[in-house]
């Protein structure tokens, strides 16, 4: 939740005004923010994916009008609202084709459902580039001229940006980058989506934990074992507690991961050479506010340098994002300030 104390009114606020819908399995966050991307109102409300997607389109709808009120605004005063939802979608048609933790909420057209309920043009995208832009402008990104999101959870995110354009490519489906193939071996492990070898089968939260129960199921020693079969449950919160005291196979696994996804960004390198990488996501280990996620961090710039052309490496910006749970309203936000700023220069 932000805080609400860094919250500015509107008599201090820079027109024109955007709304930032996040949409996630769970729960929908909402922000009101100006053009310089500061929030002026936030609020969430419980998803209830169960009740489908008409249901869902119309309590954002009413939300978003919640919230322009809560920040002493009317519609009028709102150019635009941004909406940043799971895949899988077809974003020029504002539809959501099969999301993955919307069950149900198929083949919707949800950008004019959320438009029909608040009354104002929706921009429909991608949450991981919503959040990828909410970096990229007000946050550990807005010094770069491009850059390269990558969110650790239950899948690996991504979002690519070039000026002020997100990478969204021909069928949607841009910036699948947790899909990056990094090992080709017929044993490689296998990925959610059903292929092998791709970079989220090695560097995404429930992959990490599988990792590590097949090298204790191996016999490997590890201080996790006994707090184990205490019946607490393997996470890469317990993971990283016990990384963090020096157990060595958590460290191991760990920095084995960090070493997965240098290789994979890597190939982004040289792929797209942006001016930097942003690091975000659950599964950070603590960002820079830990010992653990500074030598994480550190293990990922190594692999980079290591395997990337000496001229990137040296100039290429990697970091950890700094707008945490705030990232995809904003930048959803964001999003819609882009179409609005092009549609006003032809």
């Amino acid at each position: 939740m932000p805080d609400p104390s860094q919250f500015i009114k509107a008599s201090a606020a820079q027109s024109p005004f955007f709304v930032g819908v996040d949409l996630g399995g769970t729960n929908v966050k909402i922000g009101v923010v100006d053009d310089r991307g500061r929030t002026l109102s936030w609020l969430t409300e419980p998803t209830e994916s169960e009740k489908g997607p008409e249901s869902g389109a119309q309590r954002m709808g009413e939300a978003v009008l919640r919230a322009i009120a809560d920040a002493g605004l009317s519609p009028s005063d709102v150019a635009r609202v941004g909406l940043g939802s799971p895949g899988t979608m077809d974003v020029p048609a504002g539809m959501l084709i099969r999301p993955h933790n919307l069950p149900g909420w198929f083949n919707f057209p949800i950008r004019d459902r959320v438009s029909h309920y608040c009354g104002l043009g929706v921009t429909f995208t991608n949450d991981a580039n919503a959040a990828a832009n909410g970096e990229f402008w007000i946050g550990a990104g807005s010094a770069m001229h491009s850059m390269v999101m990558l969110t650790l959870g239950t899948g690996i995110g991504c979002g690519i940006i070039i000026g002020d354009f997100s990478i969204e490519g021909e069928n949607s489906h841009g910036a699948e980058c947790g899909h990056i193939i990094i090992d080709i071996a017929k044993d490689a492990r296998m990925c959610g989506c059903g292929q092998r070898g791709h970079l989220e089968a090695y560097c995404s939260a429930p992959h990490v934990v599988n990792r590590i129960e097949l090298a204790l199921a191996s016999g490997r020693e590890s201080s996790l074992s006994p707090r184990m079969a205490d019946g607490e449950e393997l996470t890469p919160e317990l993971l990283a507690e016990e990384a963090a005291k020096g157990d060595a196979l958590a460290r191991e696994i760990i920095f084995d991961t960090a070493r997965y996804l240098g290789i994979g960004a890597v190939t982004l390198l040289h792929t797209i050479d942006p001016s930097g990488i942003v690091l975000g996501g659950g599964m950070t280990f603590g960002r820079d506010q830990s010992e653990l996620g500074r030598e994480f961090m550190e293990e990922f710039r190594a692999e980079v340098r290591r395997r990337a052309f000496p001229v990137i490496a040296e100039r290429v910006m990697i970091d950890y994002a700094s707008l945490g749970g705030d990232a995809g309203y904003i930048g959803a936000a964001g999003i819609a300030r882009f179409q609005w700023l092009r549609s006003q220069h032809g």
